[in-house]
């Protein structure tokens, strides 16, 4: 089954005001990148060409103009407007004409994944059904939390329990087949009046159609909505590039390592990029490629 990719990057970045009283959250840099470039690069990783980006109605435009169609990536980036935060699975609904009769992952624009992405690349594998993951966190209490069997069937999904069943946390990155649409339908607004995701997993829990990947040790899940978190994740990345002398989340050598955009492509694109800097490292991938 083809899936194609939205990126969930709503919001009022209330927790990092006020760095975002002028440019929204995932314009912010994480490091030397903006935010967004990490769950894109992410859904690239996956394989995913098609990409809708759901944001807020200032800062749509603001995103257009940085990533455009998606054209000099080999992709097509659609956008669309959320006219207010109603829920992370309000975004089916707004994508549903985008999704169309094809699969579909959701990965939220604060969340930033690094590592082998193998649990990520089997979860698409899978041609029905849906595909939470589990990551180990002390204090589970803070998030949605997943049981699952050796199996990894799900045995019991729960946000934010007083007393968590274990120790796995839900992350921003989810995998579904074509019927996302349907079960976010079947969706009742929570109290607080927002269609809850944690609601339209228990939708395919009910049926046995939810399975989990749980993430391994070598895998970092990052979110950084907070003042804080944003600055664990900058240091987090320097940390990874100045040891390995290799990007993270860099979206044109991703586009280029997954054939996405071909030499010549890539070339148009080094010549296109501003930066000495990246422009130096761009040309260093190529030089890599064509060496062998």
């Amino acid at each position: 089954m083809k899936r194609k990719g939205i990126i969930l990057a709503g919001g009022a970045g209330t927790r990092l005001y006020p760095l975002t009283d002028v440019a929204c959250k995932q314009l912010l840099p994480v490091y030397d990148k903006p935010m967004i470039y990490y769950p894109l690069s992410t859904l690239m990783l996956g394989g995913i060409e098609d990409v809708l980006i759901i944001s807020t109605p200032k800062d749509t435009p603001m995103i257009e103009q940085l990533l455009g169609d998606g054209s000099r990536l080999g992709m097509n980036i659609e956008y669309a407007v959320q006219p207010e935060p109603k829920g992370i699975a309000q975004a089916f609904l707004i994508g549903e004409k985008f999704i169309g009769d094809d699969g579909c992952t959701l990965i939220l624009g604060d969340n930033i994944f690094h590592g082998k992405l193998d649990f990520f690349r089997k979860a698409l594998s899978r041609p029905e059904g849906a595909c939470i993951f589990g990551y180990p966190v002390r204090d589970p209490e803070r998030f949605g939390v997943i049981q699952f069997d050796g199996d990894y069937k799900v045995v019991s999904l729960e946000e934010k329990p007083k007393e968590p069943k274990s120790n796995f946390a839900v992350p921003g990155l989810y995998v579904y087949d074509n019927n996302i649409v349907e079960y976010t339908k079947q969706v009742q607004p929570s109290p607080r009046g927002e269609l809850e995701i944690t609601d339209v997993n228990l939708e395919y829990f009910k049926k046995g159609e939810l399975r989990c990947e749980p993430l391994g040790r070598g895998i970092a899940w990052l979110d950084s909505g907070t003042p804080r978190s944003l600055l664990e994740a900058s240091n987090y990345i320097a940390t990874v590039e100045h040891q390995q002398s290799y990007k993270v989340a860099c979206i044109e050598e991703v586009a280029f390592n997954m054939d996405f955009i071909d030499q010549a492509g890539f070339e148009k694109v080094i010549s296109d990029t501003r930066s000495p800097d990246y422009r130096d490292y761009l040309e260093m991938v190529l030089k890599e490629r064509i060496e062998g």
